[in-house]
């Protein structure tokens, strides 16, 4: 079975001189995101980046991270996420320094929707500060528009119209090109369905960011149906379970609590961890009889569940960078898919996702 790429071709018509005098980069395939005037073509794996400066323990050197985001690019990489709230602020100020000299050729994803950019202070969609924000975004991110920008969580103090409507203005004003909503498929008590459909009534919605993962698999009850239907994108943070889906942490990983938000999560504590692990086992034997690794079974499970996904991982390391965006190669036989699906559904997740 076919992964749904809309096509491959060389990933940006960039200028030599941008990529640093590098030979050449890679072909990519590329997937599409939203429709019509409202579409956007990107690589079929994305860099979440928040992982770069924000809640995972360790902050590498920032010029590491530099160098590994403009390498990224160099193998085919267009599609990069950060927020105002990772850091609050750092993070969107690396990677507006990284992407600086490849600017154009590339996609870039930012987000709003807390006070003072502290999602412990809660949540502010107001129309002036969205202005805020972005302005603010703008100018950390050392550029003049925001191709994806996403309402961070459902503020239900704001009427989603009036957040719709004021990314609209911003999009006739040339500040952002698209508009997108994120984890709205985990607030159903709050009809977050519904909100999406209201929302994308008044400014077409060009992709869904949640949670997805072989373990975190809400989003298949209702929202990719609904993302079908309406031809919005599904972009899946977490898509290796903040480094679970990989065996690169364990029940023995010590975090930085200061700077992590895994201590607190239920699926992250060492009992819950041992109890999951039956489902790295099946994806690395998945892998191990074809040269692929766990990640990489992940990814490519995630990709091949619907053509309009694309899973952004984090790193900071470029092996796994590289590694990531190779899951994207690989094509299922729909024995394959079928069998590792109904598989993995068979293993019962324990601990949530959250607290």
């Amino acid at each position: 079975m076919a992964l749904g790429t809309v096509t491959t071709a060389s990933s940006c018509q960039a200028d030599p001189k941008s990529l640093r005098d590098k030979k050449s980069i890679s072909t990519v395939s590329l997937r599409t995101l939203g429709a019509g005037q409202h579409a956007v073509e990107v690589s079929a794996i994305g860099l979440g980046c928040m992982g770069m400066s924000y809640h995972r323990s360790f902050v590498p050197d920032q010029k590491a991270m530099i160098s590994v985001i403009r390498e990224g690019f160099d193998l085919g990489l267009n599609f990069f996420d950060t927020a105002e709230a990772y850091g609050p602020f750092a993070n969107e100020s690396l990677v507006g320094e990284a992407l600086k000299p490849i600017r154009k050729d590339i996609i870039l994803a930012t987000k709003f929707g807390f006070k003072e950019g502290k999602p412990q202070a809660g949540l502010d969609s107001r129309p002036e500060r969205i202005r805020q924000v972005v302005d603010e975004s703008l100018k950390r991110l050392q550029t003049d528009y925001i191709d994806l920008l996403y309402q961070h969580r459902l503020d239900p103090a704001v009427p989603v119209e009036d957040v719709a409507g004021t990314v609209k203005d911003l999009i006739a004003e040339g500040k952002v090109k698209h508009f997108g909503m994120s984890e709205t498929d985990f607030s159903l008590a709050k009809d977050g369905l519904a909100q999406i459909r209201r929302a994308h009534a008044i400014q077409p919605i060009t992709a869904i960011q949640s949670e997805y993962s072989t373990m975190t698999r809400q989003p298949e009850n209702e929202v990719l149906a609904l993302c079908e239907e309406l031809k919005i994108g599904f972009v899946p943070y977490s898509p290796l379970s903040r480094g679970l889906i990989t065996g690169y942490i364990n029940e023995r990983t010590k975090y930085i609590s200061t700077n992590d938000n895994r201590p607190t999560l239920p699926r992250y504590q060492p009992q819950a961890i041992i109890a999951n692990w039956p489902m790295l086992d099946l994806l690395k034997t998945f892998g191990d009889q074809r040269g692929l690794s766990i990640a990489q079974v992940a990814l490519a499970w995630l990709l091949a569940q619907k053509p309009f996904i694309v899973p952004i991982p984090g790193t900071t390391k470029l092996a796994h960078l590289q590694e990531n965006l190779w899951a994207a190669n690989y094509e299922f036989t729909d024995e394959e898919l079928k069998r590792l699906t109904a598989d993995l559904s068979a293993i019962t997740i324990q601990g949530d996702r959250f607290g």
